[in-house]
């Protein structure tokens, strides 16, 4: 931290006036529990989402408990390039936005590749979200303070080397290293998102933060494509038996949303091994803080999805 009070949510300040998009909003995950503590503070929230049924289920149980929440709807799949620019173009309506919380992910999925020829985790966690951030830019500019934090995970020190490779060339593919690659790209998109904010003088700071052990449905929706059901709902209560729960892990992502942080901080929890606990800034691997790797990935993720920002 850097002073001796820890961080809570009563450090999270009013939020009335502030527009905010959370992507990966379902029930129960950490976008539900970011974006029901920003609307219980008044901020107008856009919940973003692949399954217009799954975001009208966590727009009805965040009314259950904030009955005058300032709520919007959002779909979008990041695994397609396509939906994404729609939802970009619907967001237009949306005016200045204050925040971005690019929380959606899939984790550990079998081996898939997406419409656009993309490996899915990749193309998920990360060409999406490059390609979202640098879309909505003009209105986090046009917010005169604007805010971007992507939410990664432990698993990027399991990553050997940055995703730098042709993403449409098939390749030898294990799901759980491949998921650790998507979580380092997001910790190199967000350094070098920053440094490009900064040097061109942009109102906009770019953050990270991440979960711990978290309690959510991610692990088994990754591997059976659902939560309930059969080894799915096995997996899904070992996971709960054993983490924190899913709104502790939101925690450092409201602590990058509305704290008063510099850019390229990077929040987890204050735990033993950063599995759990009240969020503090915390530092990433050795291979995150590249910047030929943080550059590199960039010009690649330029290639891809056809935007050149800021």
């Amino acid at each position: 931290m850097t002073s001796d009070a820890a961080w809570s949510l009563a450090d999270v300040p009013d939020q009335t006036g502030r527009t905010v998009v959370v992507t990966g909003t379902s029930v129960g995950g950490l976008g539900h529990h970011t974006a029901l503590e920003l609307a219980r503070r008044g901020a107008r929230v856009v919940l973003s989402g692949r399954t217009p049924s799954k975001v009208e289920e966590t727009d009805a149980a965040i009314r259950a408990e904030v009955p005058d929440a300032a709520l919007e709807r959002l779909q979008v799949d990041l695994a397609s390039l396509e939906s994404v620019r729609r939802a970009a173009d619907a967001a237009s309506a949306l005016g200045p936005i204050d925040v971005l919380v690019n929380n959606a992910g899939v984790m550990g999925t079998p081996y898939s590749r997406t419409e656009d020829g993309l490996e899915l985790q990749l193309a998920t966690n990360h060409f999406g979200p490059f390609l979202l951030t640098g879309l909505l830019l003009p209105q986090l500019l046009a917010s005169g303070a604007g805010t971007v934090v992507t939410v990664s995970s432990q698993f990027h020190r399991y990553a050997r080397s940055a995703p730098l490779g042709d993403p449409r060339v098939e390749g030898r593919y294990s799901k759980w290293p491949a998921y650790g690659q998507t979580k380092l790209a997001n910790l190199l998109f967000t350094y070098e998102l920053d440094r490009r904010l900064r040097h061109a003088s942009l109102p906009v700071r770019a953050l990270a933060a991440h979960p711990g052990f978290a309690g959510t449905h991610l692990a088994a929706n990754g591997q059976y494509g659902r939560a309930r059901g059969g080894r799915a709902s096995i997996l899904d209560a070992a996971i709960r038996a054993v983490s924190q729960s899913a709104a502790a892990g939101a925690w450092p992502t409201l602590m990058a949303a509305t704290a008063d942080l510099p850019g390229a901080t990077y929040c987890g929890p204050a735990g033993l091994g950063e599995m759990a606990g009240v969020p503090q800034v915390v530092t990433s691997s050795r291979r995150s803080y590249d910047e030929v790797a943080q550059r590199r990935l960039w010009e690649l993720s330029q290639d891809v999805t056809g935007i050149r920002y800021p």
